[in-house]
């Protein structure tokens, strides 16, 4: 069972205490830890180690929900009454408190998978026949049934629609014919398979970079006419809830990017990606400070450069409300068809919350 991460993780929260007069005082309390995550198909896995210097005074069940996603009070609770948290080998109650050094081992069975029902739901198909068919994803769908999202994905709607005829590929984590995925907040083209040969063969072009993938988006910032962006992507050390361009490990990535507009402080690019990791675009953009515009997760849902006052402000506040996610759009989709072997390449209309965005940049945005 490998690591998924293992870094130190910090975190700030405030907790009451009793204080000298007999009165509850609030304390902001900013914690460490090496944080490492395992995990399989039966379990997940996780070791908090705390560090020598730290001073925590907060007990044991408020120390590790602070540290784990998704963990409640209560499931952290129920999971060390149950036996699955051990301290420095050895079991304790949740009211123990953390002290500097401490090692706490938790191991979390995992329930039985759920299986990904069919649902009627309306898809775009740009594209179908025995072996796969391309879909154009709208902006605010989920691609697969996770965590907080069990029905109303896309996988919900294709098994719908194809009669449940999806390769099983990945059944076991419920993305049956998948084979790439896009944001919730991202629109726009994914191929899907419909048995387990084509899955695997389409599988293959992408990890050897075979697939053409064009993206459209507009940034802030004044980018050149093109470039390349290089940075290892992996989760943030502050917040394990987004990405970063981290100088040690995470994985490597790769982003070209060509300017198609210029207007007043922000631009539209043409993306094309050369590998494929979580949230890549928007954080190599982040990265070199083009935030995408409209995305509340890296940055680019306000104002960013030039003035944010009168009519100006008003414009953009207009925009945001009109574009209420990152202008992000997977535009084309090429790849050579693993049945017929011809390649075939698609490409989809600008969604309207993003032409309609782009459009008032061009009438109300002087070009640069």
């Amino acid at each position: 069972m490998n690591p998924i991460f293992q870094f130190p993780y910090k975190k700030k929260l405030f907790f009451f205490k009793m204080g000298k007069s007999g009165k509850k005082e609030r304390i902001l309390v900013c914690l460490e830890a090496m944080l490492i995550e395992k995990e399989d198909a039966k379990k997940t896995e996780y070791i908090l180690e705390v560090p020598s210097g730290q001073s925590t005074d907060i007990r044991l069940d408020r120390y590790i929900t602070s540290f784990v996603q998704n963990a409640t009070r209560n499931k952290v609770q129920k999971a060390i009454k149950d036996g699955y948290v051990l301290v420095n080998g050895k079991p304790e109650k949740a009211s123990y408190v953390m002290q500097p050094g401490d090692k706490i081992e938790i191991s979390l069975p995992k329930p039985p998978p759920q299986k990904a029902k069919p649902e009627k739901i309306d898809l775009d198909i740009v594209y179908e026949d025995d072996d796969l068919l391309v879909v154009n994803k709208p902006a605010g769908m989920v691609v697969h049934p996770a965590y907080g999202n069990w029905s109303g994905t896309l996988v919900n709607g294709l098994l719908y629609h194809t009669q449940q005829n999806l390769s099983n590929a990945d059944e076991e984590t419920l993305r049956p014919g998948i084979v790439h995925r896009l944001d919730k907040a991202t629109s726009g083209l994914l191929v899907v398979a419909k048995n387990e040969l084509v899955h695997q063969k389409l599988a293959k072009q992408f990890s050897k970079k075979k697939v053409k993938r064009t993206y459209w988006a507009i940034v802030w910032g004044y980018p050149p006419e093109q470039g390349t962006i290089e940075g290892n992507i992996g989760r943030s050390p502050q917040d394990r809830k987004i990405m970063k361009v981290l100088n040690d490990g995470g994985k490597k990535a790769v982003t070209h990017f060509k300017r198609l507009e210029m207007f007043d402080h922000l631009a539209l690019l043409e993306i094309q990606l050369e590998t494929g990791r979580t949230h890549q675009i928007r954080v190599h953009l982040r990265h070199e400070k083009f935030y995408v515009f409209g995305d509340p997760t890296y940055g680019g849902d306000y104002v960013r450069y030039g003035p944010n006052t009168g009519s100006r402000k008003a414009m953009f506040n207009n925009m945001f409300e009109t574009l209420q996610r990152q202008a992000l759009h997977a535009k084309t989709l090429g790849f050579i068809h693993p049945v017929t072997e011809e390649f075939i390449e698609f490409d989809s209309p600008l969604p309207e919350d993003f032409a309609s965005v782009l459009q008032k940049m061009k009438n109300n945005c002087k070009s640069a």
